[in-house]
């Protein structure tokens, strides 16, 4: 226990010393904007406006109705002219069809200004929000990620919601990549690493959306993970409440997006963290200034936007040298596109991350340089494609993946193509062809007189039970007594078909050694699959 102790000493000095080395990187003040009320969450719009949220209350609102669980107005979200010493002058209600009765906060604009995302309650059936999952307050519910797009007269229009959007649970606090083409996030949807977990979305050319990725476990804890900023250099900042080097309560870190493997995120340090929660840190566009909030101590109200000025930047690793992987997915006999394809990247055999394509039909990839890649693309009723590549430091790569539509009479199963069958089964301990085997066997031979070309294998399969050796050998004579029949049945050559035996390797359920099974579970795994070994073939 004592060692224990003092490895925590040690580990508590180090994360301490790391961010009191931080405690010089920036200078920051209170801004004028702040009421007594909650004021948080800075974006730009452009470098002369400010989009921020607020429960104030505005000249000339007669009423505002009020949020029960703290008796303040609704969040609205309000533009107001940036000066240069970062104040925030002539605040006005942002949108009146964007501000609903209900919060808004937290929004994300293209660089043309002409799409913005932001954070809405969600109201159910147009009647009362659902109520919160903790503590059961009324008027809470969920949030939700909007979209709308601005007319040429200026107007907020076609609000949509996300596609990936629950009533089950939250998605919030949007934030775009330089590039455009990735959306992250905040939401607490189910299988994620804590209360609230950061995922990123690939926005798609053609306004399509793949499917949410949680950015893992070197990003989000058990806690909370929010308020993500994608600086212009591709770091990611955001606000957690549980990593080990934090103040207490919300603390704003940085990750370097740029690497191939997420980075132990790091603390910013004091004066931008505090005891308190402190959140919505964002730089603006080319600069070294930007805003944060935090309802810490001294403030003027519930929470307070602040202007930070950046004296120097945090210590980082070296840059780790990074490409981009692009391609697109077709149908190799067609070469139309194939949208909703799943692409996998995988390096040195080890899955990296899968995505699902847009209408568009193109994946893209960071990836790092002088390393083994292979990208493989699946899609029902195709076989799937793959293709390996080795990065170098130069050039970007492209690459192409082509899928082949199966016809009715084949099936894939995993990674393999199948002559479409039902299942040939063997009596226990016995290679011969039992009746309703022949029947699918004529099968077989139809579809290789059908398509001459293709190359056969005949894999036979056992159940688990006698020795691993006997079953070797059973499956060895099961798998030439089909390939002996279809030869002698159906006319077909010694080198179109092959035979095979997989003993009880390949198990299609759990019955393996020591596990008890009926005799029916037993019987599926005695079988035979003819697997096609030049699927090729039929994209000529």
């Amino acid at each position: 226990m004592k060692k224990m102790k003092k490895f925590s000493l040690i580990l508590l000095l180090f994360s301490c010393a790391f961010i009191n080395a931080q405690f010089d990187n920036y200078k920051i003040k209170n801004l004028d904007v702040n009421t007594e009320y909650s004021d948080f969450g800075v974006t730009y719009l452009g470098d002369s406006t400010a989009i921020y949220a607020s429960t104030k209350r505005v000249e000339n609102t007669i009423r505002r109705k009020k949020w029960k669980q703290n008796q303040q107005p609704y969040l609205e979200l309000y533009s107001g002219n940036l000066t240069s010493e970062g104040e925030i002058n002539d605040s006005e209600n942002f949108s009146e069809v964007i501000n609903s009765k209900y919060h808004e906060s937290n929004v994300a604009f293209t660089k043309d200004g002409k799409t913005v995302y932001f954070s809405r309650n969600n109201a159910i059936d147009g009647r009362k929000l659902i109520k919160a999952k903790a503590g059961e307050h009324e008027d809470w519910g969920t949030i939700q990620l909007y979209k709308a797009t601005i007319t040429d007269n200026g107007e907020w229009t076609a609000i949509t919601a996300m596609p990936f959007n629950n009533d089950n649970y939250s998605t919030g606090h949007p934030s775009l990549n330089k590039e455009e083409n990735k959306l992250y996030f905040t939401s607490d949807m189910p299988n994620g690493y804590g209360l609230t977990d950061i995922y990123v979305v690939d926005v798609n050319s053609d306004d399509t959306y793949g499917e949410p990725q949680n950015l893992g476990g070197s990003i989000n804890t058990s806690g909370k993970e929010m308020f993500p900023y994608i600086s212009d250099t591709n770091e990611l900042y955001f606000s957690t409440d549980g990593h080990l080097t934090g103040y207490g309560n919300l603390d704003v870190y940085v990750s370097d997006l740029n690497k191939d493997i997420l980075e132990e995120p790091k603390n910013l340090g004091r004066p931008i963290n505090s005891n308190k929660d402190d959140f919505a840190f964002a730089y603006q566009s080319g600069k070294k200034t930007g805003h944060f909030s935090s309802n810490r101590d001294g403030g003027k109200g519930d929470d307070d936007i602040y202007y930070f000025e950046e004296l120097k930047p945090l210590e980082k690793e070296p840059m780790v040298c990074a490409q981009v992987a692009k391609g697109v997915v077709r149908d190799k006999n067609s070469g139309a596109l194939l949208p909703k394809a799943i692409v996998t990247l995988y390096k040195d055999g080890e899955k990296v991350e899968s995505v699902v394509v847009g209408n568009d039909a193109v994946f893209e990839f960071v990836v790092a340089c002088e390393a083994n890649y292979k990208v493989v693309g699946e899609k029902k009723t195709y076989t799937p494609d793959d293709e390996e590549f080795i990065t170098s430091n130069e050039a970007d790569l492209e690459l192409s993946l082509s899928l082949i539509l199966v016809d009715d009479d084949f099936i894939v199963s995993g990674d393999k193509l199948l002559i479409k069958i039902d299942p040939i089964y063997f009596d226990l301990d016995k290679s011969f062809i039992r009746p309703d085997a022949a029947i699918e066997l004529e099968k077989v031979i139809r579809v290789m007189k059908k398509y001459p070309g293709l190359i056969i294998e005949g894999g036979s399969h056992t159940d688990s039970r006698a020795s691993d050796k006997y079953n070797e050998a059973l499956s060895e004579r099961r798998a030439k007594s089909t390939v002996n029949w279809i030869i002698s049945k159906g006319g077909i050559t010694w080198d179109k078909i092959s035979a095979k035996g997989y003993g009880e390797y390949q198990p299609v359920n759990g019955c393996v050694d020591n596990v008890k099974c009926s005799e029916v579970e037993h019987q599926l795994n005695r079988r035979t699959e003819f697997v096609i070994k030049n699927p090729e073939i039929l994209s000529r």
